[in-house]
């Protein structure tokens, strides 16, 4: 079973956006955007939603869907 809960990293990639980026973006620490992106901490809703402002994306593209298999 995959655990991973947010698409952040493939979000980054897509959008030619580094991690230290997003995080000077939103003033956490860089470790924090690490976590994130490689699914072992996952970033509070609210956070979502200012992340998926600064990628200029819609906050439903930050996360995998649950209805896919």
């Amino acid at each position: 079973m995959n655990n991973d809960i947010n698409r952040l990293k493939v979000v980054l990639a897509e959008k030619k956006k580094t991690n230290k980026w997003l995080a000077a973006q939103l003033g956490k620490d860089q470790a924090t955007v690490s976590k994130w992106c490689t699914n072992s901490a996952q970033p509070s809703l609210e956070t979502l939603i200012e992340i998926a402002s600064k990628l200029e994306v819609d906050v439903r593209e930050l996360l995998w869907s649950t209805l896919e298999k």
